[in-house]
C-alpha cells in the first residue's frame, strides 16, 4: 500500500534538512520535511524523488522508512523516508518555501514543526544519532 503523502528526512553531515512553509496562511512559518502528495501511479519512492526535484532542485538517494505512518486529516497517511544527497547532486534551495535550515538532533525542538512532522521528532532524533559525521 502506498502512502497519500511522503516526507523526506534528508541527512548530511549529521544534520537534517527542514523547510519553512510560505503558504497557505494557516501554516505559513511552520517547518516541515520536504515532500508532498503521492500522485496516481507513483510509488512512495518515486514521489520522494519527484518532490525533492520540485521543492529543492536536487536528486536524492532514498533509504529506509523513518518512524511510523502518521495519520493526517481526511484519512490520509504520511510516510517518511530517509535520504542522502549524492556527490555532485547539487545544493538544496527553497523553490516553494520561505527558508531551508540544517538542524542537529539538539536543534530539532527549536523550530515550530507542522503537527504531523512533530510526531516524528523522536524517530528523526534517532536517525540523526545513527549517522556519522
Amino acid at each position: 500500500m502506498t502512502a497519500d503523502v511522503v516526507g523526506t528526512a534528508i541527512v548530511r553531515n549529521g544534520l537534517l534538512l527542514a523547510q519553512q512553509r510560505a503558504y497557505p496562511p494557516d501554516v505559513a512559518g511552520l517547518w516541515e520535511l520536504p515532500g508532498g502528495r503521492v500522485e496516481a501511479g507513483e510509488t512512495d519512492v518515486e514521489a520522494v524523488l519527484r518532490e525533492c526535484r520540485e521543492e529543492l532542485g536536487v536528486e536524492v538517494v532514498v533509504g529506509d522508512r523513518v518512524g511510523v505512518d502518521v495519520p493526517l486529516p481526511g484519512g490520509k497517511v504520511l510516510r517518511v523516508f530517509a535520504a542522502t544527497l549524492p556527490e555532485g547532486g547539487g545544493q538544496p534551495r527553497a523553490v516553494e518555501h520561505k527558508a531551508l535550515r540544517w538542524l542537529s538532533a539538539d536543534e530539532l525542538a527549536a523550530v515550530d514543526w507542522l503537527p504531523a512532522d512533530r510526531v516524528l521528532l523522536p524517530a528523526l532524533r534517532e536517525l540523526l544519532s545513527g549517522t556519522d559525521g
